[in-house]
């Protein structure tokens, strides 16, 4: 007999998530956390759900990657004129979401938005590929294409343009950070009684740690 997708269900054994071993600031924490996905060799552990919303509340998501860290937050890049570009000029709010399957993990942030500096902007731009670079201009990222071939004709024509010449960063195109208002940290355990460790920040720029019901 098939399996169901009710069938479907996975035990987690790994670890566990504790106060006494989790370090009272999130970020510190989060480093932690991916270091660790760094050295299991995980497919792409920058690899995040973001989730925005319409002003009037409209959600979507879809998967990014998370190309700088500090204090500050969390450093994506993207055309600033997508659906996700515009969403979050609109209402900039959002949710990440890092899933680690082979560590039994996730990670999920919730923070204000804005876009990063151009000058921050144009350092990653510049360390970009070739290729990455030129398709930064030749799409028109969340927009109706004709076909594929439109592309890849706008592609050619870029490549000839900008042939043995330095590739300027798109005006449409750049960062955002996330500042995080609240982390939560979840660790598989057995039975689905899960570990949940939630920090939110005080108005008084400390964090709070709680621990969360699975």
């Amino acid at each position: 007999m098939d399996t169901t997708i009710a069938d479907l269900r996975q035990e987690y054994t790994l670890q566990g998530l504790n106060e006494a071993e989790a370090d009272p600031h999130p970020l510190v924490q989060f480093q932690h956390w991916f270091n660790q996905a760094l050295e299991a060799k995980l497919n792409e552990p920058n690899a995040m759900t973001l989730a925005t919303a319409t002003r009037s509340g409209l959600p979507s998501a879809r998967v990014v990657l998370l190309k700088g860290l500090d204090e500050r937050g969390f450093v994506f890049y993207t055309n600033y004129d997508s659906r996700k570009g515009q969403e979050l000029t609109e209402n900039p709010h959002a949710c990440l979401v890092f899933f680690w399957a082979d560590l039994e993990r996730q990670v999920r942030i919730e923070g204000t938005v804005a876009k990063i500096s151009g000058v921050e902007s144009d350092a990653y731009f510049q360390s970009r590929p070739v290729g990455s670079r030129l398709g930064a201009w030749a799409s028109e990222q969340s927009q109706v294409v004709a076909s594929r071939s439109v592309l890849e004709q706008r592609l050619a024509e870029l490549k000839a343009q900008y042939l043995d010449q330095d590739i300027p960063r798109p005006p449409h195109w750049g960062g955002f950070r996330v500042t995080p208002q609240c982390i939560e940290f979840w660790q598989g355990r057995p039975n689905r009684l899960h570990d949940r460790l939630f920090y939110q920040l005080l108005n008084d720029g400390t964090w709070q740690r709680d621990r969360l019901s699975p």
